[in-house]
């Protein structure tokens, strides 16, 4: 996390932004106090397939953990996996 003085922010904005599209979080302070979080609109690429690739090896687990109990999982089972978490 890279703290910057407003001065800086208004003379660098171009480098800043690019470096929090990246990932980097930026903390504009003002009187070296934080006084603005700058974080990406959207999380980058590769966090993204990672936390993809996460949630496909857990699915992975759990599946293979129910079939060792004999268990299959219904489709409001499954459902309800796919909305945990969701608003």
């Amino acid at each position: 996390m890279r703290h910057v003085p407003i001065a800086e922010f208004k003379d660098h904005l171009s480098e800043l932004v690019a470096a929090v599209e990246r990932g980097e979080e930026v903390v504009i302070t003002r009187h070296g106090k934080p006084a603005v979080r700058l974080i990406p609109a959207q999380e980058p690429i590769e966090q993204r397939r990672r936390r993809a690739r996460e949630a496909l090896a857990q699915m992975a687990r759990t599946r293979e953990r129910m079939r060792s109990e004999g268990r299959t999982a219904t489709i409001d089972e499954m459902i309800a996996w796919k909305n945990e978490g969701r608003r």
